[in-house]
């Protein structure tokens, strides 16, 4: 089925997407069995997977004179170096042109894709089937942890082609990425950015606005997250966008009461593996205390993070210097095994 005629009947394409850095053939053993899930469990659905020899080619062909006539996309996603800006910009441009499930290499398909609906929904009433990834609304204002605390999940979803809010997010990216080639003062192809500006600026955090601005619109009224997906205990719909609980697409988290992958409700199972883009953009490592995602939004452990961090901040630059250097002794000791 063409993306004209999914237009015509209000169905989602029946198409699964992925990204990698090459095609199924060469696929190593566990993401051959990741993806396998995904063709085992729906047969009658298309499978494609967009590498890093293809994908330019896929930019500019839907995106070129030829296409959307976006030549400022194209550009943009031409100069573009960084990977995972790259990986997350890719997968909303092919799921504007074309629409379907998206689904990161390293995620594993629990259940067919036509239970993200429940039977209670009419597929032709909804746009976009989205889940929820973070819900810790009490760490909203944290320097850290603020913008990350509540967010959707982009690892999996489903839309229909040619969504408003789909360009919308892209367009958001483009000027973004402008932005902070200017600030930088260096052409787009050399920026550099770390883990937070990753996440707001292509990641979750930017999906997850993009998404609440459309709402808003909408509703012709602002959909907040605590008004609306705080605690979700089942599925809900949010003018045509279709919110599954945390347990749906990121069980097993051990926060946002994300439950388990044995659940009735848990559809994927995401293994990380090919998560290993944050050691090309760290994020904020305090030079004693590490870093406060390691808490993994424990409220306590968060608490005395940043107690400790305040504290470390009040002392003199010299008292400074020795913590750290004790800090690097008690280190180097550890891995010595002392």
């Amino acid at each position: 089925m063409s993306y004209k005629s999914t237009l015509a009947t209000g169905h989602f394409p029946k198409k699964i997407w992925q990204t990698w850095k090459v095609d199924p053939l060469g696929f190593e053993a566990r993401d051959l069995t990741t993806a396998k899930t995904w063709t085992a469990k729906n047969p009658d659905y298309r499978y494609e997977v967009l590498t890093d020899q293809n994908d330019l080619h896929y930019v500019e062909t839907h995106f070129g004179p030829s296409g959307f006539n976006r030549v400022d996309i194209v550009r943009v996603y031409r100069s573009l170096q960084l990977k995972i800006i790259k990986a997350d910009l890719l997968r909303y441009l092919v799921m504007y042109v074309e629409g379907g499930v998206y689904t990161d290499i390293d995620v594993e398909a629990l259940k067919p894709i036509p239970r993200f609906i429940p039977d209670r929904y009419d597929e032709r009433s909804l746009d976009m089937v989205i889940g929820i990834e973070i819900d810790q609304p009490e760490f909203n204002n944290h320097s850290i942890l603020g913008k990350k605390s509540q967010s959707f999940c982009q690892w999996t979803f489903m839309s229909k082609p040619r969504l408003p809010v789909m360009m919308m997010l892209i367009n958001d990216i483009v000027k973004w990425l402008n932005s902070v080639a200017r600030q930088q003062k260096v052409p787009i192809s050399e920026i550099q950015l770390g883990f937070d500006e990753v996440i707001s600026g292509t990641g979750p955090s930017a999906f997850t606005k993009a998404i609440l601005d459309h709402m808003s619109m909408k509703a012709e009224r602002p959909v907040t997250w605590l008004d609306n997906f705080h605690n979700l205990g089942e599925s809900k719909l949010v003018g045509d966008v279709l919110v599954l609980t945390v347990e749906a697409f990121a069980a097993g988290q051990g926060h946002s009461d994300s439950g388990n992958h044995n659940a009735k409700t848990a559809l994927v199972k995401h293994h990380y593996h090919a998560s290993g883009w944050p050691a090309m953009h760290p994020r904020y490592n305090h030079p004693v205390y590490g870093e406060v995602e390691k808490c993994n939004w424990d409220a306590e452990c968060v608490r005395q993070w940043d107690a400790n961090k305040a504290a470390f901040d009040a002392l003199p630059p010299d008292e400074q210097i020795k913590q750290i250097a004790m800090k690097g002794n008690s280190d180097a000791n550890k891995k010595l095994g002392l």
